[in-house]
C-alpha cells in the first residue's frame, strides 16, 4: 500500500512538472515593440521601460514645451500616428489616449494589434490608476508600483505640512483666453492637494469657463497661477496673460508660473506642480499676520 502511495505521488509530481512549461507559455510575454500614440502615454512608457522595448513615440515626447521628459525621449523613433505608419513597426502593443483618432485604433485592432486606450485622469487617484494600467500593459508592474509609492510619499509629506498651517488661501489657475481650471479638473485636484481652495468655485465665470479681467481685479486671489510663462505662448489668444491688469494683480498678490508640461498630462509629474503650489502657500502663510 505504501509503495502504491509513493508511486501515486511520484506520478502526480511528474504530471505537474510536465505541465509547468505549458502554464508558463500561457503567460503573455512582455511586449518588446511598443508604440505610443499619445503624449501622455509617451511619458509613462519612457519612464517605465527601457528604450530598447520602445518602437516609437509621438514627436511631442521630446518637445520641452509640453513634455515633462523631453531629454529622456530624445533619440527615440517618432511615429506620426497614422495606421500605416504604426504598422511598419510591427508593434506587439500600442498605447493610445482617449482623444486620438478612433478609426486608427479600430483599424489596428481589426488587424490583430493589441491596443490599450489609457484614460485621462481628472484627479490624483486617477493618476495612480493610469500608472497601474500602463505598467500592467507593458509588463512593468514593479516599476509602476515604485512610481506610485514615490507619488504617495510626496503627497503624504504635503498633507503633513497642511495640518500645520491653518490658513487655506484662495487660488485661481488662469489660462490662455481667460479660461480657468474649474472643479473636477486635475488642476483643481492639484490646488486642493497644495492646501488652497479653488476660487473658480466662487468667481463668476462665463459659459466658456472664463473669468473676466474685471472680476480678477475686483476680487484678486491670494495666489494667481499662470499655466506657463506668458512669453512661452506665441499666439494672440494669450494676450490676456500679458494684459496690464494681470500684471497689476501679480504686483499686489502672490503669483506663480507653472509650466504647462507639468499638468497637461495626468502623470506623477503633477506632483512637481503641487509642490511648487505648496511652496507658494508657505510664502503666503509667512506674510500673514
Amino acid at each position: 500500500m505504501r509503495r502504491r502511495s509513493f508511486a501515486s505521488i511520484g506520478l502526480m509530481a511528474a504530471v505537474l512538472v510536465a505541465a509547468l512549461p505549458a502554464i508558463a507559455g500561457d503567460t503573455p510575454a512582455r511586449p518588446q515593440r511598443i508604440v505610443s500614440l499619445d503624449l501622455c502615454t509617451d511619458q509613462l512608457l519612457v519612464e517605465l521601460v527601457p528604450r530598447t522595448r520602445i518602437a516609437a513615440v509621438t514627436h511631442l515626447a521630446a518637445d520641452a514645451t509640453v513634455s515633462a521628459i523631453p531629454d529622456k525621449a530624445l533619440g527615440i523613433t517618432v511615429t506620426h500616428g497614422a495606421a500605416e505608419d504604426v504598422l511598419r513597426f510591427d508593434p506587439d502593443l500600442v498605447l493610445a489616449g482617449p482623444f486620438g483618432v478612433p478609426a486608427t485604433v479600430d483599424l489596428l485592432r481589426r488587424l490583430g494589434k493589441r491596443v490599450v486606450v489609457v484614460p485621462q485622469p481628472q484627479d490624483l487617484e486617477g493618476v495612480r490608476s493610469v500608472v497601474q494600467v500602463v505598467a500592467s500593459a507593458v509588463g512593468a508592474e514593479a516599476e509602476g508600483a515604485a512610481m506610485i509609492a514615490d507619488f504617495d510619499h510626496r503627497l503624504a509629506r504635503l498633507a503633513a505640512m497642511r495640518q500645520q498651517q491653518a490658513l487655506k488661501p484662495g487660488a485661481i489657475v488662469y489660462q490662455v483666453g481667460g479660461v480657468v481650471a474649474g472643479p473636477g479638473s486635475l488642476a483643481d485636484a492639484a490646488i486642493a492637494a497644495a492646501g488652497f481652495r479653488n476660487l473658480a468655485r466662487e468667481y463668476y465665470t462665463t459659459r466658456g469657463g472664463q473669468v473676466p479681467l474685471e472680476m480678477l481685479l475686483a476680487h484678486p486671489p491670494d495666489l494667481l497661477v499662470l499655466s506657463s510663462a506668458p512669453d512661452e505662448y506665441r499666439t494672440a489668444l494669450a494676450d490676456n496673460l500679458r494684459h496690464p491688469a494681470v500684471a497689476l494683480v501679480r504686483r499686489r498678490r502672490a503669483s506663480v508660473e507653472l509650466p504647462w508640461r507639468l499638468w497637461l498630462c495626468g502623470t506623477p509629474h503633477i506632483m512637481e506642480a503641487v509642490e511648487q503650489l505648496a511652496a507658494a502657500r508657505v510664502r503666503i502663510q509667512a506674510r500673514s499676520p
